[in-house]
């Protein structure tokens, strides 16, 4: 709340020296109150995105160095998910143990099928997209680096992306909860956005140039998490779903954008949600969350 520029950037390099100084990073990650920055003016949390989460996670722990990072269930992650403590963690330790040699396994078929397309048609409630996917890296995550795990990534090309989305499951972004996001696209770039705070929505989109395009664009593939609950690490991989990320694209899957944010939006396609389908170069590849082709049953 009272940071300068000048303790940012001081807090920034104590940490960066840490984080290259360490061996592997092991992020074991959970909060007591979800909406602890929710009051946070957005000028001060763009001061810790550009100055401090960048260089230190995004630059250094992301790109150099050995890591994972996991949740731990507690009463208020517990909470955010509307079930009691004990069922949650239930939950949390099934999804988190599930067998990630199979899941890796399983997921070969949909990376040569997104590595072999060109162009991706998006349609659900409210949405109908458009981009292409062309000589963009395909990468599975089967537990490697998240915990839980369970999605297969890559990008649009960066100024492909064309036509509208509308997300139905809510996002908690720098400790606010947004609903009813809604982007328009036009080659790529997002020209029109809505939401239950359509202002701070905006000013998050506005922290710098590359916020408006996309940088990642993901097939969430594990079927033991089936609702969002507030927590990107579980919600970006709901079997049934996608998630479209404004922001900063990952050098695995790179499509040349760069900005200080990364938000995973995410859009359930099972028919619990409204339904939806996605097509790879006019073929049907999943309808209302399953999907069609044999090889990818």
């Amino acid at each position: 709340m009272t940071a300068t520029e000048q303790s940012m950037r001081l807090a920034a390099a104590t940490e960066s020296h840490r984080m290259q100084a360490i061996q592997a990073y092991i992020g074991i990650r959970g909060s007591e109150n979800s909406s602890q920055f929710a009051d946070v003016p957005h000028e001060k949390m763009n001061l810790y995105q550009k100055l401090w989460s960048q260089p230190v996670h995004l630059e250094i722990r992301v790109k150099n160095t050995k890591w994972v990072v996991l949740r731990y269930p507690n009463h208020a992650f517990a909470q955010a998910a509307n079930m009691s403590t004990s069922a949650f963690a239930d939950f949390y330790y099934d999804v988190c143990t599930t067998d990630y040699t199979a899941m890796a396994e399983a997921q070969k078929p949909l990376i040569a099928r997104m590595e072999a397309a060109d162009q991706v048609r998006i349609i659900a409630p409210d949405t109908e997209l458009e981009f292409s996917i062309a000589k963009i890296p395909v990468i599975g995550c089967s537990g490697e680096n998240n915990i839980p795990d369970g999605d297969v990534f890559t990008a649009g090309l960066k100024e492909s992306i064309n036509g509208t989305i509308r997300f139905n499951t809510k996002s908690r972004y720098q400790g606010v909860v947004f609903e009813n996001i809604a982007l328009t696209f036009a080659h790529g770039k997002i020209v029109e956005a809505t939401a239950n705070d359509t202002k701070r929505l905006n000013a998050i989109l506005d922290s710098d140039d590359g916020a408006r395009f996309c940088g990642e664009w993901a097939i969430g593939c594990n079927n033991r998490i089936r609702h969002a609950m507030l927590d990107t690490l579980f919600d970006e991989k709901i079997g049934g779903s996608f998630h479209l990320t404004p922001g900063q694209a990952y050098e695995e899957a790179d499509n040349g954008n760069r900005s200080c944010i990364h938000w995973d939006l995410v859009l359930i396609q099972r028919p619990d949600y409204g339904g939806g389908a996605i097509y790879f170069d006019g073929e049907l590849i999943r309808k209302d969350g399953q999907f069609v082709p044999t090889d990818l049953l």
